[in-house]
């Protein structure tokens, strides 16, 4: 732990690229749709509203472009309570778009985010003023699949004289990896974040087949001071269990009973509700417990980022008994 740095006051930043979302309204396959809905996507920004949601101060820093989606997307993070004054405007790169195009099988994602304002970031956005009283830096493995400068920036970030700690969801997302290999990239920055989020299939996906349980990934990953480890169906339900390593010891809690609407961003959700609870100094398994119930949050809505389950709720269950926590369900 001595080799880490410490959590401390301040606002959680979190940078990445968020684009404008299309998605069938209502869902259904894009083949088929005759409407599209206008939201906005990304992961990191996910994090920092949801930060925002249990009341952590949170901070989003990237780049979008000077373009209608761009100013969308800033507004709807501002709305929700994150500060974006580290955001800047490319007026020479336009703002990413996905559409999601829901089907039977699960939610597939396409890009259109090539030379997008967010993927001409570099190294030197470290040096604006929004990570100076940062109190963790939160990064995913999406990033360093945009650019190579956003490859360096990651790199930067995670400087082994770097002032803040830094959490990292690897986030493998393999169709921004085509062609490459994302395996020898994301293990070596994961391995030198002080906090790391990964699911076991990624953990699989990544570092190969031979990967049947959570300790196995900690072995791969021994150097983040709290390893958490997603393990489950993660396209249908999310995941049913999720697992931290911290110190000698290993703390596993079931994932909440959720009528489930859409998967995508219950990783991103999750993230964030264990983030707050290690930041509020939570146990363990409790900081675990906030992760899951964020993550019901994501689930119940199509959308990425939906409402916290009521606050009286979410207080029983996370001092519920193991019995009670298991039965359970959110809808």
């Amino acid at each position: 732990m001595s080799t880490h740095r410490p959590l401390r006051p301040g606002p959680v930043v979190c940078v990445g690229e968020t684009m404008a979302a299309l998605a069938p309204d209502p869902l259904g396959p894009l083949d088929d749709a005759d409407l599209l809905r206008v939201d906005i996507a990304g992961a990191e920004s996910n994090v920092a509203l949801y930060l925002a949601d249990h009341g952590i101060p949170a901070r989003w820093v990237s780049a979008v472009g000077d373009d209608p989606f761009g100013r969308r997307v800033r507004s709807r993070i501002a709305a929700g309570g994150v500060d974006v004054s580290g955001v800047r405007t490319d007026p020479e790169r336009p703002t990413g778009l996905l559409l999601k195009d829901p089907g039977a099988h699960g939610t597939r994602v396409r890009y259109h985010r090539a030379g997008s304002a967010a993927s001409a970031l570099t190294p030197d956005v470290l040096d604006d003023p929004a990570f100076a009283d940062a109190a963790l830096v939160h990064l995913s493995g999406i990033t360093p699949a945009l650019s190579p400068g956003c490859h360096a920036l990651v790199e930067h970030a995670l400087r082994p004289d770097r002032p803040w700690p830094v959490s990292f969801d690897v986030n493998h997302r393999p169709a921004l990896w085509t062609g490459r290999s994302a395996a020898g990239i994301l293990r070596p920055l994961a391995d030198r974040a002080d906090v790391v989020l990964v699911g076991l299939d990624e953990a699989q996906a990544l570092w190969g087949d031979g990967i049947t349980d959570t300790r196995q990934v900690r072995d791969l990953l021994p150097g983040p001071r709290v390893l958490v480890v997603k393990d489950g169906e993660r396209e249908v339900t999310a995941f049913v269990e999720a697992t931290a390593f911290a110190g000698a010891g290993a703390t596993s809690v079931p994932a909440l009973s959720v009528r489930v609407a859409e998967p995508v961003g219950a990783g991103d959700a999750f993230a964030a509700g264990f983030l707050s609870g290690l930041l509020r100094a939570l146990p363990v398994d409790r900081a675990l417990r906030l992760g899951h119930l964020t993550a019901a949050s994501a689930l119940r809505v199509a959308a990425d980022h939906g409402p916290l389950p009521e606050p009286a709720l979410a207080a029983r269950l996370l001092d519920a008994d193991e019995e009670t926590w298991r039965a359970a369900v959110i809808d």
